[in-house]
This record gives structure tokens, C-alpha cells and sequence, in this order.
């Protein structure tokens, strides 16, 4: 796969931070004025690069034009280097029900028990009762706690609209330290789940100071018959071997794409199966119920702090509820679903679905990365 293929529209005109592995272990590349420069010599986390204070200028060897890169993928044969999720060091996170179409499927799931042929008729009776309100409920404002007062009256309020519309947001920790995959990998989902869907979302890349630097895509793999049965049940609903990818690249911030632009972006999902179904949608941020520099506050400040920084998915309102092969079972995933997140200027996230057990196991650690570093002489006081 060409890098170019899955890069944003306008990329000669951003400067983007990136992971391959070129055979001897991951390196740090920047993408910038139409080439691709290695920096892993000056700065071999990306972790380091983000953190200081000028990433463009750092220096590293040319690897020539951006349209010459080629990278091999998990379902196909080729050459060259694998392209990696574009973090390393970062801490992370998400943020859930962060769009009320995703707050009434979690609301769904958690009434039905994680039993989908259920969930049409729970969709239909809160739909009715809710639906209309809260796509203009404020979270933490006057009229969501009146709006909550009404619903716990009616013996309809759920701890998913808690973090909703009340003052807390929901934030976790999605996968540990060098857990997630990259474009053109394969995509977790445990072989044990019979109900369970992509979440294309935008990720922000925050340094330790809590700043946003950058985006990317992110696919926050969901199960959602586990989260419906219990939401003590989240970390195995989300944290599983290969259920958190990122990518293609990270596009840092600059004069001509900020934080308004993540606000604004436009997300597309398409999902296609080995059996010919094929799922798409579009997505819209301007929908988002909270702003993502709230969402970055309730995750790093003095109550938690972030030395290397973190990556916060900011959320997703697509759920889908497409009949796939049962009347009433709803959408959930096959193996061999090829799955793409993109959006015009953060690129293309694309992999295939496997199960967790099956998919590669996650085996490059914290410790691997440094034992890695430091036999290719590269932790000499670099960051």
C-alpha cells in the first residue's frame, strides 16, 4: 500500500509525525513539504518529538519523496516497511457517550442485557421519550439536570446518560503503553462476542502540559453485548489484544489546520464483508456534546498528570443498527471485515478484522522498545 493512498487531501501543506518499522525496529518519521524524513537519530520516540518545542525542525536522514513509500499490509503480500501506529510512549484514553446518538445505543445496550434482538423495541420506547432532547441539552447545564430530574422520574434515567448531559465526563484508559496497531494491520474482537461494531472517531494527541498538538483517526473497537451486561464489564469490552487502532499519522497542529478543524471535521466509515455486506456512514464532530478541549481538561490536569503525554478518542456517534444476517439481531462484526475510518484532512485508517486470538499477539513491550533503542545506540541522552 502506497502511504500516499491513505493520507489527508491537502498532505503537502501539513506536517505530519509517524512509526515504521524498517526492519530493525520502530522509527520516528516526519512527512513534511512532500518527503519523509527519519528522526528516530534525533528523536526516537514520538512521545520526545511532541514534546518539544518546534517537531518540524528536528533533523533526520531524507527517505525521499512521500509518493515512493511503500508499505506492506496484513492481507496482502509486499515489500517494504510496516507503518505503525503513529504513537509510542503516550498514555491511551477515550472519552464515551460523547454524542447523543451513541448515549441512547449505550442506554439500548444496557437496558436489553447485551441481547440484541432485543434492543429494537428499547431503541423505539426511548427514542420516543428522549431522543428529541438531548441533541440540545448542554451537559452540566441547568436544563440537563431539570431534563435528568424528568427521567428519573419516569424510571428512565441510566448511569450512560450520567456522563452524558451531567458535569462529569466518561474517560478510560483504552489500551496500555504500545498496545495499539496501525494502518493495515489487523483489528481485534474477541472470538467470544456475538454483538459488537467499529467506532471511527477523531483522536487528539495531547503533550505532557496538556496542550492538543495534533489528530488522527482511531477505530475504539466496542463489544457490546459485554458493555450491555454490565458497564463493570468496560475494560474487557474495550481493552482487548489489538482493539485499538490509530493512524494513518498524526497531523500537527498549525496555521493551516487547528483544534476548529477537528471541531468541524467530517468522519466516514465503510465496512465491508467477505460475505458482500458492506455498512457505510458519515459522522459529523460539530455534533459532539462536548467541546474537546473540555474533554482534554477532564483528562490531564492536577488530579492526573501525563509525563509522556497521551491520546484521547474523543468519542463516536455512529452505532451501527443495520440488520447483517438475522431480522432484529442488528450489525456486529465477521472476521475478514475490512474496516476504514477517514476524514479529508487526517487521511485513512484501514485493517481487517480478526479475533483477538487469532490476530497477533501484542508482544513489543515498554521494555522491548528501550532494549530495542538502546542496541541500535540511540538512547544517548535523546528523547
Amino acid at each position: 500500500m502506497r502511504l500516499v493512498d491513505f493520507l489527508a487531501e491537502d498532505w503537502r501543506s501539513g506536517l505530519f509525525v509517524g512509526r515504521i518499522d524498517r526492519g530493525d525496529g520502530p522509527c520516528v518519521i516526519l512527512v513534511q513539504d512532500g518527503r519523509v524524513r527519519d528522526v528516530t537519530g534525533t528523536s526516537p520516540t514520538v512521545a520526545g518529538l511532541l514534546a518539544q518545542p518546534d517537531p518540524g525542525a528536528v533533523e533526520g536522514v531524507d527517505l525521499g519523496p512521500a509518493e515512493l513509500l511503500v508499505c506492506r499490509d496484513a492481507w496482502s503480500a509486499g515489500d517494504g516497511p510496516a507503518l505503525l501506529a503513529p504513537i509510542d510512549l503516550q498514555c491511551v484514553k477515550a472519552a464515551g457517550v460523547t454524542f447523543a446518538v451513541s448515549t441512547m445505543e449505550r442506554v439500548i445496550e444496557e437496558r436489553a442485557r447485551g441481547d440484541a434482538s432485543v434492543a429494537e423495541a428499547i431503541r423505539a420506547r426511548l427514542g420516543e421519550a428522549i431522543g428529541g432532547d438531548m441533541r440540545a441539552v448542554v451537559p452540566g447545564s441547568p436544563q440537563a439536570a431539570e431534563l435528568k430530574a424528568a427521567l428519573i422520574a419516569d424510571g428512565l434515567w441510566s448511569q450512560y446518560l450520567e456522563v452524558a448531559i451531567g458535569p462529569d465526563a466518561e474517560v478510560f484508559t483504552k489500551a496500555p503503553v504500545l498496545a495499539a496497531v496501525g494502518p493495515g494491520a489487523e483489528i481485534g474482537v474477541r472470538g467470544d462476542s456475538s454483538w459488537n461494531n467499529p467506532e471511527p472517531e477523531v483522536v487528539l494527541v495531547v503533550d505532557p502540559a496538556g496542550r492538543a498538538v495534533g489528530a488522527t483517526l482511531g477505530n475504539d473497537v466496542n463489544l457490546r453485548d459485554f458493555e450491555g451486561r454490565s458497564a463493570l464489564l468496560l475494560g474487557k469490552a474495550k481493552d482487548n489484544n489489538a482493539s485499538a487502532a490509530l493512524g494513518p499519522l498524526v497531523r500537527l497542529f498549525d496555521d493551516g489546520f487547528t483544534l476548529d478543524d477537528v471541531r468541524q471535521a467530517d468522519v466516514r466509515l465503510e465496512v465491508e464483508g467477505e460475505d458482500g455486506f458492506r455498512l457505510e456512514g458519515r459522522s459529523s464532530m460539530s455534533q459532539i456534546s462536548r467541546d474537546p478541549a473540555t474533554l482534554v481538561a477532564q483528562t490531564i490536569n492536577l488530579n492526573h498528570q501525563y509525563p509522556d503525554g497521551l491520546v484521547l478518542y474523543l468519542g463516536t456517534m455512529f452505532a451501527p443498527v443495520e440488520d447483517r444476517d438475522t431480522p432484529g439481531q442488528g450489525f456486529t462484526h465477521k472476521v475478514g471485515d475490512r474496516v476504514r475510518v477517514s476524514s479529508p484532512r487526517l487521511g485513512v485508517l484501514e485493517n481487517r478484522v480478526a479475533t483477538c486470538d487469532q490476530a497477533p499477539p501484542w508482544t513489543f513491550g515498554v521494555g522491548a522498545l528501550m532494549q530495542n533503542l538502546a542496541a541500535r545506540g540511540l538512547l544517548g541522552g535523546a528523547t
